[in-house]
């Protein structure tokens, strides 16, 4: 039996890249992500990867777009005002269907803000960052495994679907290490992008398979509106290409909706969470439970596509919803939107740098359901 190792969450995700096939990597140093380009400095050689430093996160995500298309897996890693800088290339990536990988590990913000403080500020800005309508996945996690996992995940989705992933990290999960057991070569899937069987007649933007340069085609990708083979067009075939590049994600928002639940069959309160939140939210749980308070919760992976049908029915018999965040409320306002009123929706939240408590989370439920330090009230 294999024993555990003394992980760290910015190691565990690029430890999760190599496993995945990624062999390229371009970023420049930003707290508190920067280890994962420290990781990868050292070990992408090793496997026959590149790693680069770039002048800034514009020219990082650039040199990622154009090492997908040159036919190998990449990835770039920032923080939140490198974030800020890469999402109009997020959104050429997007109408160019364009595999790559972008972990933020969030910072308290906006601006320089507080670079060692934990906070979720950017899960409205992962999803709506670029401008124009636009299919985006966005992943998170909340243990250090799990950093691995979806890391390997998120790699997984952009090959399959063409599209980019973004995995959503946090200052306190990207330096915690943990004693982990990580998968061995394997374990878990590793999907490769599918390959057009003719490239004569191969039009690359009408399928999710891609066609790379240098493979015997003629290729044409612009940011510009474009057709079937990537030339520039309007009206109604451009409307047409826009539809289907974003309902490709959308119209798999269940399929593709990762998370865990807990507790729910017989819940008065659910509690939905996602990120580092979420350990604070299990712990919560557990103690609310052994007095005998009906809670469970839903530990949410996928944030974007948001699955409204697994919220509906994960609250459907709830009186009430409480969603914690480190923020001033974001991902809440998608949950009272699948709620529509049927229950009470809170949004507990916490923007000093500090995490959530389970105490918090407690206090919070006991005043909603009438509950007394753990009794319920006559």
């Amino acid at each position: 039996m294999r024993e555990p190792e003394l992980v760290q969450g910015n190691e565990a995700c690029a430890r999760g890249a190599i496993y995945a096939g990624c062999r390229f990597f371009a970023g420049y140093p930003i707290t508190p992500s920067s280890e994962i380009m420290e990781y990868l400095a050292r070990e992408m050689p090793r496997v026959g990867g590149i790693c680069l430093q770039m002048e800034d996160e514009i020219a990082s995500i650039s040199a990622v777009i154009g090492a997908s298309w040159g036919g190998v897996k990449a990835m770039t890693a920032t923080s939140g005002p490198g974030f800020s800088l890469m999402q109009e290339s997020i959104g050429y990536a997007a109408i160019t269907e364009t595999p790559c990988v972008i972990v933020d590990a969030q910072r308290w913000s906006p601006s320089t803000g507080q670079p060692t403080k934990a906070a979720q500020g950017d899960v409205m800005q992962a999803r709506w960052g670029t401008h124009g309508d636009h299919p985006v996945i966005v992943l998170t996690a909340s243990w250090v495994r799990e950093v691995f996992e979806m890391t390997v995940h998120a790699f997984n989705l952009s090959e399959r679907y063409r599209v980019p992933v973004i995995l959503l990290l946090d200052e306190v999960l990207a330096h915690l290490r943990e004693n982990v057991i990580l998968p061995e070569p394997g374990e878990l899937e590793v999907v490769s992008r599918q390959r057009p069987e003719r490239v004569d007649g191969f039009k690359p933007f009408a399928t999710e398979m891609m066609l790379n340069f240098g493979e015997g085609g003629h290729l044409m990708v612009t940011g510009m509106a474009h057709d079937e083979w990537g030339f520039p067009t309007q009206g109604q075939k451009a409307a047409e290409q826009l539809k289907r590049i974003v309902s490709k994600i959308e119209s798999r928002a269940e399929e593709l909706a990762r998370y865990r639940a807990h507790l729910l069959d017989d819940a008065e309160a659910v509690i939905i969470s996602y990120g580092i939140t979420s350990r604070a939210v299990e712990a919560a749980v557990e103690l609310m439970r052994a007095q005998g308070i009906a809670v469970g919760f839903l530990d949410l992976k996928t944030l974007w596509p948001f699955p409204d049908k697994l919220v509906r029915s994960c609250t459907e018999h709830a009186q009430y919803v409480l969603v914690p965040e480190l923020n001033l409320g974001q991902l809440v306002r998608e949950v009272e939107r699948v709620v529509r009123g049927r229950a009470l929706v809170e949004h507990l939240g916490r923007v000093d740098g500090y995490l959530i408590t389970p105490q918090e989370i407690c206090q919070r439920v006991y005043e909603r359901l009438g509950v007394s330090h753990g009794v319920r009230s006559a």
